[in-house]
């Protein structure tokens, strides 16, 4: 089999053999594996890496831009959900007076943002 190691398709491609295995575990390429379990990065493998790059660059795209359109493609739940926030228009909390809307979401934010910073320390 014509193949590169990780080594050699990092020189090859530009990406670091980090960057690699990274975009491998978001599930963006899967270069196959040798008896002795290395990665083998073969024409296949080396095209998706240089027009992921190209993506990357025309639409001024990261990694994780395309981790998740990959995610939202395969996950229908998730799908749904994004595309029912992108629908919905924002709508005072039911019990929630006019005049204490503004109190209200600055305390929501301050129990996410306690939340966010526990769960980090923990």
């Amino acid at each position: 089999m014509d193949a590169l190691t990780i080594n050699e398709a990092a020189t090859t491609t530009g990406w670091s053999p980090r960057m690699l295995r990274y975009i491998e575990g978001d599930g963006l390429i899967s270069p196959p594996r040798s008896a002795s379990d290395y990665r083998l990065y073969r024409p296949e493998e080396l095209q998706r890496l240089r027009t992921l790059r190209e993506l990357l660059a025309e639409h001024d795209l990261s990694l994780g831009d395309v981790g998740f359109a990959r995610r939202m493609r395969r996950d229908a739940e998730l799908r749904a959900a994004v595309n029912a926030w992108l629908e919905a228009p924002a709508a005072r909390p039911a019990g929630i007076a006019s005049g204490d809307w503004l109190s209200f979401e600055q305390a929501k934010h301050t129990e996410l943002l306690a939340a966010a910073a526990n769960s980090t320390t923990n």
